[in-house]
């Protein structure tokens, strides 16, 4: 990586010509990315990454620039130009660089690097086969193995110089049914903060059956009626939700610029009364995990929102300056390309006292969406729209027939306070999300959960 005096040589250089804070991001990343189908490993893809982002402040304002020639005469050049642009005139230099030294949260015991490409792909088949072999609709499997490496250094004007390492491994397992030329798809995407160890303690062939069981059981399901009607959201990737129609929305990234419904209502109540919710980016190799944000603050555990009351919001340090309050240990980036921002890492709704049964059973008829899909949010207004990837309905208290082609439509603020009953059955997932900062891995959970009301968007009239 680069040493204090080349640092403290640039910072120097940069403070020079204007700014009143800059900050060092060094990147070096190894990655593996093997995608598997119809038994043959169809890519195989490793390679380094290396690069040097330079972030500049004054006040309120911020440049970035970044560059894969480390040279110290480079990185001077660039920081130079990136001072320019921020033309804010010169400033005291005291630079007081102290080496900050962090214990790891998250133990690493094989490094992926280490594992022969063999044995991740007799992985990948085990998987494959599993699903392959579920039954004779599984039309086709494409199993992806990724795992990467990544060493970062942080340094900034402040005096921060830390030196972190973040290991990855996930497998995601995709199955298509097919029948009568029609397609319904399944998804199960384990991973985490971990070494090659973590396949060793799960048992990969689960996921594939529940993938391909989600598959062939929707390739028989009638189609969804629309309407109206209460939503029991099961948990794991259920959290989606609550992710992107509240979690995006609680970013300083729209918070500091008023462009979320959230804005300026720390306090206030925005949900049920029985939701509380957290961003925790300390748990132990938990996928969405590091020790140190990508600006260098502690991560930690934020409660965003507490018995429905909003707590607090995720912040990084240029949203911090316009809002008035410190970093929350939230701030987070693709790679070196690209500059910080507020981001989540482990979101989710914390357990409730209710069973999922009890749930299920309280139910006289609505729509029980298993497993959820892809979906999106206007920060700005809270209105989303999400895929079910699995549904059912509910009749009497208990689940009925599967259902395909269901949409969940809503708004984010509106659907908080129609939650009414919360499980205990807290369970996480996996998941890369996307904004300006680029595409992070993102850990989202819940218990069940039940809300009074959604519209629902099928291909059937309302309710038969």
């Amino acid at each position: 990586m680069l040493n204090k005096s080349t640092i403290e040589t640039v910072m120097e250089a940069a403070l020079s010509i204007g700014g009143d804070f800059v900050e060092i991001f060094v990147e070096d990343k190894i990655n593996t990315n093997l995608i598997l189908m119809g038994g043959k490993i169809e890519r195989a893809i490793s390679g380094r990454d290396y690069g040097v982002g330079i972030r500049l402040f004054s006040g309120t304002n911020s440049v970035y620039a970044y560059t894969n020639d480390s040279s110290k005469d480079n990185l001077v050049r660039v920081a130079k130009e990136a001072a320019m642009a921020i033309n804010e005139g010169k400033n005291d230099i005291n630079l007081n660089l102290m080496r900050n030294h962090i214990e790891t949260c998250h133990p690493i015991f094989i490094l992926p690097n280490t594992v022969d490409k063999a044995r991740k792909v007799e992985l990948m088949k085990r998987a494959y086969n599993t699903a392959k072999n579920y039954d004779k609709f599984v039309s086709q499997v494409t199993v992806n193995y990724m795992d990467n490496i990544q060493d970062v250094l942080i340094a900034n004007s402040e005096g921060l110089l830390v030196e972190d390492r973040r290991v990855r491994t996930r497998a995601a397992i995709s199955t298509v049914a097919s029948k009568n030329g029609e397609m319904q798809s399944g998804f199960y995407g384990p991973g985490a903060h971990m070494g090659f160890e973590f396949f060793e303690k799960i048992n990969i062939e689960e996921y594939a059956r529940e993938s391909a069981r989600i598959a062939s059981t929707m390739i028989h399901a009638d189609h969804c009626p629309s309407g109206k009607m209460p939503v029991v959201i099961d948990n794991e990737f259920g959290g989606v939700i609550f992710h992107e129609a509240c979690g995006h929305g609680l970013e300083a990234t729209s918070v500091s610029k008023g462009t979320s419904i959230f804005a300026e209502k720390m306090g206030t109540k925005i949900a049920s009364d029985i939701v509380s919710a957290v961003d925790d980016g300390t748990m132990p190799n938990a996928w969405g995990s590091q020790n140190v944000d990508d600006e260098g603050t502690k991560t930690r555990k934020n409660v965003l929102i507490e018995n429905g009351i909003l707590k607090s919001y995720l912040v990084d340090k240029l949203n911090g300056r316009r809002m008035g309050v410190e970093s929350t240990g939230s701030g987070r980036r693709q790679s070196y390309k690209y500059a910080p921002t507020s981001r989540m890492s482990n979101t989710y709704i914390m357990n409730g006292k209710s069973t999922k049964e009890e749930i299920i059973s309280n139910t006289e008829y609505g729509l029980y969406a298993k497993k959820l899909g892809g979906g999106s949010v206007n920060t700005a207004t809270g209105d989303f729209n999400f895929a079910v990837n699995e549904g059912y309905i509910i009749k009497n208290g208990k689940i009925d027939k599967p259902v395909k082609g269901a949409t969940l439509i809503g708004n984010g603020g509106d659907i908080l306070m129609k939650i009414d009953m919360v499980g205990n059955n807290l369970a996480h997932a996996q998941g890369m999300c996307g904004s300006i900062s680029g595409t992070i891995p993102a850990n989202l959970g819940q218990p069940t959960i039940r809300v009074q009301s959604i519209t629902v968007g099928g291909r059937k009239g309302e309710r038969e």
